[in-house]
């Protein structure tokens, strides 16, 4: 283990990412499980994002967003995954400072862009079906492109924001983060600083990330659905909902997820279990998403035949 003096503290320069350790029986098991899900979220996130820049009856602003949320995803998984699969290759699970924060930024980064992300889609849909005459007028190509930018720019800066913060931290020991990665509390809980103000900081941002566009998503579908439900009829009603049925099940996946991880407790005994339900969040969400638009839209579909 390698540290540095500063002072009259020893500080830590590298930190040492316990992952699924304790379970070492079926750490081949696991490596194979997450190469093939890598490898499947790449290719079906990468022929999402060709089928949207190839395909002229993709070229709406739907499918632009859904290309920016294939090529996020692509990104975010790619954060955590090769690295872990190195480490089951070579069992070495270390891990620089400077490597754990940038990792960290990256993948906070992209989950806080997701978060807006699934927010702009779920507004597109509201134009489109509740005020469809509309449409082309409000969802023009300079607002889709503000709309994209801002998603990537929001979730990028408020977690440069924390990452600033946790660098000014001092870790001196020990350095064994209990995760698979560098995600905040795991890494937090071991500096010998103050960490109150961060921990307020951080949660103060996760929660404007996080709440504000939940409850815009919440609230555009309960405009959808009342506007679905006065479509007098059934066939009517049908392809209206399937514009936006995958759309809000990934949202339901993604919300569900990231309130399991994070909101709900947890106790130190089921540390594993903790390990499992993030792997859900971070692992399993981009891969069954292509899945979701593939199986769910009519138009992915025309376009893969």
């Amino acid at each position: 283990m390698r540290r540095a003096e500063q002072g009259n503290e020893t500080a830590v320069v590298e930190f040492i990412i316990l992952g699924f350790q304790s379970i070492p029986e079926v750490q081949f098991i696991l490596f194979l499980m997450f190469l093939v899900t890598y490898i499947t979220t790449v290719f079906g996130n990468l022929l999402i994002m060709m089928l949207v820049v190839t395909d002229h009856h993709l070229h709406n602003p739907m499918f632009f967003f859904l290309g920016n949320l294939s090529l996020l995803e692509t990104c975010y998984t790619s954060t955590i995954l090769p690295r872990m699969l190195a480490s089951f290759l070579t069992n070495k699970y270390v891990i620089s400072l400077g490597g754990c924060f940038l990792q960290y930024f990256f993948f906070t980064g992209l989950a806080g862009a997701e978060c807006c992300l699934l927010t702009v889609m779920s507004y597109d849909r509201y134009i489109a079906i509740c005020k469809p005459l509309h449409y082309t007028a409000i969802m023009n190509g300079r607002c889709c492109l503000q709309l994209a930018g801002g998603s990537w720019a929001n979730g990028l800066l408020a977690s440069a924001i924390v990452t600033s913060l946790m660098q000014q931290l001092t870790f001196c020991g020990p350095n064994e983060i209990d995760h698979f990665f560098c995600d905040f509390m795991p890494v937090v809980k071991l500096s010998c600083s103050d960490t109150h103000w961060i921990k307020l900081v951080t949660f103060i941002l996760a929660s404007l990330l996080t709440l504000p566009p939940f409850l815009l998503t919440l609230i555009s579908y309960v405009y959808i659905s009342n506007t679905v439900l006065r479509i007098p009829s059934s066939t009517g009603r049908h392809k209206a909902f399937s514009t936006c049925s995958s759309h809000l099940t990934v949202v339901t996946l993604f919300y569900g997820t990231l309130i399991v991880v994070y909101l709900v407790p947890k106790p130190n005994t089921l540390g594993d279990l903790s390990k499992v339900f993030s792997v859900c969040y971070t692992v399993l969400t981009p891969l069954v998403n292509p899945l979701i638009y593939s199986l769910r839209n009519n138009n992915i579909k025309k376009a893969l035949r």
